[in-house]
């Protein structure tokens, strides 16, 4: 599998403050045909640096980290439009799959969460798929997201005019989205068809002007459509 230009390797940056667990990330990875890590870095700020230096396919990285975590490095590499660096997916990792860290970092614009202790197959899928413009949540944390949505039944009125030209119904779809619902899913949790609920994800990436789910899912956490523990 080549990188997304159809050229070379999944070029990729690896931000972990503890020295044995990047060189761990590494060593899997360099099983690994198609990718490559470009650099290394030890916390969020030093690591933006290099993501710049670099330009790398995807970033993998650390949530809890000092001098700059991980959900502010993220938000900050998304901020950065001007670079061109907001277009580079990360996929978060903790050693945790509490709902606030993972809540915190798509927020902030992560294409994905992953925990540290998933099987080496599985970073590597999460890596292929970030760089193909899809998002990854570790199914352990999917299962938390799902329980959340199903013990809730207020959908939250959108909070910025970017939503405003949603409908109810699609705001619905987006919401289970963005709670780690499939197609499948949220066409049994709202009674509709999977080819309905495909329609209602098509014009709202179209309203949204968005690329993919990801990027839709990111705009309803920055903008609080979602939030943890809604009721």
């Amino acid at each position: 599998m080549n990188g997304p230009d159809g050229h070379g390797k999944l070029r990729v940056v690896l931000i972990d403050d503890e020295e044995l667990v990047r060189a761990g990330l590494a060593l899997l990875l360099a099983a690994e045909t198609d990718i490559e890590i470009v650099g290394e870095a030890n916390n969020g700020r030093s690591g933006l640096e290099i993501v710049a230096k670099v330009q790398p396919d995807v970033v993998v990285m650390d949530i809890r980290m000092p001098v700059m975590d991980g959900v502010e490095a993220t938000k900050e590499l998304m901020s950065n439009d001007s670079a061109g660096l907001g277009k580079i997916p990360v996929l978060i990792l903790s050693t945790f799959s509490d709902d606030d860290a993972v809540h915190a970092a798509l927020r902030a614009g992560a294409s994905g969460f992953l925990l540290k202790n998933s099987a080496p197959t599985i970073l590597a899928a999460a890596i292929r798929a970030l760089a193909n413009g899809a998002g990854w949540l570790d199914p352990n944390v999917t299962k938390g997201l799902l329980d959340q949505f199903s013990s809730s039944s207020q959908v939250l009125a959108p909070t910025s005019t970017e939503f405003g030209g949603l409908t109810r119904r699609e705001i619905e779809v987006l919401t289970a989205m963005a709670n780690g619902m499939t197609n499948t899913q949220i066409a049994a949790a709202l009674f509709l068809s999977e080819a309905t609920v495909k329609t209602h994800v098509h014009r709202i990436l179209m309203k949204l002007g968005v690329a993919d789910r990801s990027q839709a899912v990111s705009a309803a956490f920055r903008h609080g459509l979602v939030r943890p523990g809604s009721k």
